[in-house]
């Protein structure tokens, strides 16, 4: 038998590190070691000496290094929906757009992932995720084109697979067409999740069980969408919490608020994210830390639907996981995550706790090592250490717009937005100098604009 390879290392050395470790550990000028997909060492000062098969040096000087950028939540389809309905709160907005997301197609919705993917990646994330819940019928393999344009990228992915059952003709929000039907939703997600999971340490795929929202499902879709999450060891996802109107509509049908009906449901627990969780008062904070669900917190999105400031400092304090969330590109046109750094921070200095809410490594924190705690993945990625897999990225802080900021965590965090040198995800480079490796960005571009008058045009001829 074939002795196995040697391992093939990347060196790269001079660069200011931030590994969001449990200690915070920074290095003001360290390196870093990769051997094929893991690191294998970090630390202040030069490599160790006498490395075999290193196959490339990176002379980071300049450059701050952290880990990865980890998206909690996503809409990946608005991509091609983006500059509509600009003036509206989330429950005018949706119902304006449902007709129009109702009529998407698998050419649609890969292009659109495609942008999605491709905004996030060139701008430092390494780990994406997205909540895709509109399945028409006869649009196509909807999951399996969001799924071929994360690969293709070569960005490590989530798939939370959602669902809707409950329509206008029930008194609920998206229009009838929009929806499936609850055991079909639950045929469907099941499928998905066997035929794409992967729960190696290692894995690029993911799949979680996510119905959508308390306004758009029914509660049998909610109970048997946990249990079904839970035989087949997944993750579950939902969008809770978000605004005045969703705490109103639950009281209203359900006779609780949000927190106390999804914990009705099975739908709390350390294999569960939400999105949003906005209007949280204290029980509702108390009850997500003592069961450890997470939360993936949209600071820009929460802001362009007026919806409000998150209690993300109460939520920290209280132990309860959060990570940062673009959320869909029709409420964050940008589509960009290292954005969301400088806004969690802004936005929640507007709040109760003001200059004391979230500082810049806090931040970054929520951006990396939080965001892999809400997808569960804090064992292999999140952070800077040894054994861990090899998603970091190399910020380019010697430049105008960040030169004479001292700090590199706050040069990146409260400067603008930084350039990415590099982007490496499980040991494979990605971006260089902010550019993609594996896509066409200015093809994409055009697919996407193709593909938004297209949708345009088949929603005005109803």
């Amino acid at each position: 038998m074939a002795a196995p390879s040697a391992a093939q290392r990347i060196v790269i050395e001079n660069a200011a590190i931030a590994t969001v470790d449990a200690n915070d550990t920074e290095y003001a000028s360290g390196h870093l070691v990769v051997a094929d997909n893991k690191i294998e060492s970090i630390g202040a000062g030069k490599a160790p000496e006498g490395l075999e098969n290193v196959v490339r040096r990176i002379d980071a000087t300049g450059h701050l290094v952290t880990p990865g950028l980890v998206n909690t939540h996503h809409h990946f389809y608005q991509w091609i929906t983006r500059g509509l309905a600009t003036d509206h709160n989330l429950f005018n907005w949706l119902v304006a757009l449902y007709p129009t997301w109702s009529r998407i197609d698998e050419s649609m919705v890969r292009v659109a992932a495609q942008g999605s993917l491709a905004m996030m990646a060139r701008g430092g994330v390494t780990t994406a995720m997205d909540h895709h819940y509109v399945y028409p019928k006869n649009s196509g393999d909807l999951s399996g084109a969001i799924i071929g344009a994360a690969s293709d990228m070569g960005v490590r992915f989530t798939l939370a697979r959602g669902s809707m059952d409950m329509s206008e003709k029930d008194g609920f929000l998206p229009p009838d067409f929009a929806v499936e039907t609850t055991e079909g939703a639950l045929a469907a997600t099941e499928e998905t999740v066997k035929k794409f999971h992967d729960a190696s340490f290692d894995a690029m795929t993911q799949v979680a069980v996510a119905p959508c929202s308390p306004f758009s499902i029914s509660t049998q879709l909610l109970k048997q969408g946990a249990e079904l999450a839970r035989r087949l060891g997944v993750r579950m996802h939902t969008h809770g919490s978000e605004t005045v109107e969703e705490e109103k509509f639950c009281h209203e049908l359900f006779g609780m608020g949000p927190t106390d009906y999804f914990e009705s449901t099975g739908f709390l627990g350390e294999d569960v994210w939400m999105a949003h969780c906005v209007h949280m008062n204290d029980s509702d904070i108390a009850a997500f830390a003592r069961t450890g669900t997470g939360v993936a917190h949209c600071p820009s999105s929460n802001a362009r639907l007026a919806a409000g400031i998150a209690r993300v400092p109460d939520m920290l304090k209280a132990g309860v996981p959060v990570g940062l969330g673009v959320d869909g590109t029709a409420s964050n046109e940008s589509g960009e995550l290292h954005t969301e750094l400088r806004n969690a921070l802004l936005i929640n200095r507007l709040g109760a706790h003001r200059e004391a809410a979230l500082n810049a490594r806090q931040a970054l924190r929520l951006g990396t090592y939080g965001g892999a705690q809400v997808l569960g993945r804090a064992d292999n990625i999140g952070s800077l250490e040894a054994g861990k897999l090899a998603d970091f990225v190399l910020w380019k802080i010697d430049g105008l717009g960040h030169s004479s900021i001292a700090d590199p965590v706050t040069a990146v965090v409260f400067g603008a937005a930084a350039p990415v040198t590099a982007s490496f995800v499980n040991g494979k480079q990605i971006v260089e100098n902010n550019r993609l490796l594996f896509a066409d960005e200015d093809q994409i571009a055009r697919d996407a604009r193709a593909e938004a008058q297209r949708l345009a045009r088949i929603t005005a001829q109803g």
